[in-house]
């Protein structure tokens, strides 16, 4: 199956990267790339995500991972009690509805100030740092699913830089991409998923907002020392008045 995210450099790196074979909960959560995880995660109803969910360690692995970014009591992250439901959980939030689903997974569904056609045009000007397109068949430049792909991107960049101004300069692109689009509409989508019967897809987000404001945090060290001039992202990418 292709990525979301198709290149030139990047097809290899991206041609499995939604295989649950990928995703370990045998692993820590340092060895694990969370944003990979996350995009498996809400990706579409499939077979093998049905089946992640409902092994036995992936809900102590969730708890495990929960307490990494917070200090509260872990929820149960139940798994659905068949395919079926499931399925018909994921599209009654996320897919359909009238006259729109309860909680799409797209920024331009819950951004009302910015217009559509702009967080579309800013998410598309950001994977193309990286030299990536969006495979449009499967999800929009905007879905939750394409941003994590794009930070999974920029950090597997970030990690093979070969100088440490390289380093800075995507770990800037990371805060910047988190600031502006991710951080900018997942708390809301998150807010309104607490608020519903929606099995583990609420803490999941939950989950994913803390990991997301984490790394957002990290990244402030990261970048402190980069000269605004050698910040590409910080005007060029916006398309905002």
């Amino acid at each position: 199956m292709p990525g979301l995210l198709q290149p030139a450099a990047w097809g290899v790196l991206y041609s499995g990267l939604m295989d649950s074979d990928a995703i370990d909960p045998g692993s820590g959560a340092g060895d694990l790339d969370l944003y990979r995880f996350f995009a498996f995660l809400f990706g579409p109803p499939s077979a093998d995500r049905f089946a992640w969910l409902g092994r036995s360690e992936c809900a102590a692995f969730l708890r495990l991972l929960w307490l990494e970014f917070d200090d509260s009591e872990p929820p149960a992250f139940s798994a659905y009690g068949s395919y079926a439901a499931y399925e018909s959980a994921y599209m009654a939030l996320f897919e359909v509805g009238m006259p729109g689903p309860p909680v799409p997974l797209q920024e331009s569904a819950h951004d009302t100030a910015t217009p559509p056609p702009v967080t579309l045009l800013e998410n598309i000007a950001f994977y193309r740092l990286l030299g990536l397109e969006v495979n449009r068949v499967r999800f929009a430049p905007d879905h939750l699913v394409t941003q994590l792909e794009f930070l999974a991107a920029l950090r597997y960049a970030r990690d093979r830089a070969q100088d440490a101004e390289g380093v800075a300069r995507l770990a800037h692109a990371e805060r910047d991409f988190l600031d502006r689009h991710v951080l900018n509409w997942l708390p809301l989508a998150q807010a309104k998923l607490a608020d519903a019967e929606c099995g583990p897809f609420g803490p999941l987000a939950t989950l994913l907002t803390r990991f997301a404001r984490f790394e957002r945090s990290a990244l402030e060290v990261a970048t402190a020392h980069v000269p605004a001039a050698e910040r590409p992202l910080s005007h060029a990418v916006s398309l905002r008045s």
